[in-house]
């Protein structure tokens, strides 16, 4: 690559930032299963208050190729994620949403999930991750370009959304032992043996492999 490559705004100071703390963001989300609640809402915590910031920071880039960055996080990927937070956060997972434009129509709270928000930003995030490295300048480009767009338009409202509802968790005397939340249908528990026929075996497989391309 030219010195001119590597001056472009993609190699910026904020936005290898912003990639790192990203990068941050996913590893907490594949690795859930493996830690405890209250150690998971805590980490959420800081992390999700660190990726508003420096999503806010992002600069503002024009697009430069005609079609939208690929995808790599499929609707099996967000589905497996989906269920183990859900599973994780068990009945602290349900809050009231505060920050909807559908509440002007509604005479009660809309209820929302926590789950569903951090899987969703996941989603926007491990494709600009990927993409980003893909290491091509136009795509690492429009990448960017439709993170900060996203994130204006959609899960910057969910990050602050989502932080609110972890600050309850954690402030507001919730009981985050696991063995005292609520349970709901187990994806696949450690004493059961790695059937490599069930669909959610080979998605945990991809997220691996999604770990060791950070």
């Amino acid at each position: 690559m030219s010195e001119d490559t590597f001056n472009h705004v993609v190699y910026s100071r904020n936005v290898l930032e912003f990639v790192t703390v990203a990068g941050e963001y996913c590893k907490l989300a594949e690795s859930a299963e493996q830690i405890d609640l209250k150690s998971l809402v805590s980490k959420l915590q800081k992390i999700v208050a660190l990726l508003y910031l420096k999503a806010s920071m992002l600069p503002e880039v024009e697009e430069m190729l005609e079609e939208a960055p690929e995808k790599f996080v499929t609707e099996d990927d967000y589905d497996y994620l989906l269920r183990i937070l859900k599973r994780k956060f068990g009945e602290h997972d349900a809050y009231y949403e505060v920050f909807d434009p559908m509440i002007q129509y509604s005479e009660t709270p809309l209820p929302a999930s926590l789950s569903e928000n951090l899987t969703d930003i996941y989603q926007d995030l491990k494709d600009f991750i990927l993409a980003y490295r893909v290491g091509n300048l136009e795509v690492m480009n429009d990448a960017l370009f439709e993170c900060r767009k996203n994130f204006e338009d959609y899960w910057g409202q969910l990050l602050v959304n989502g932080l609110r509802a972890i600050h309850n968790l954690l402030y507001g005397g919730a009981d985050l032992s696991e063995e005292n939340r609520f349970k709901i249908p187990k994806i696949q528990t450690e004493e059961e043996p790695e059937d490599e026929e069930n669909p959610d075996w080979i998605l945990k497989q991809q997220f691996k492999n999604f770990r060791e391309e950070e």
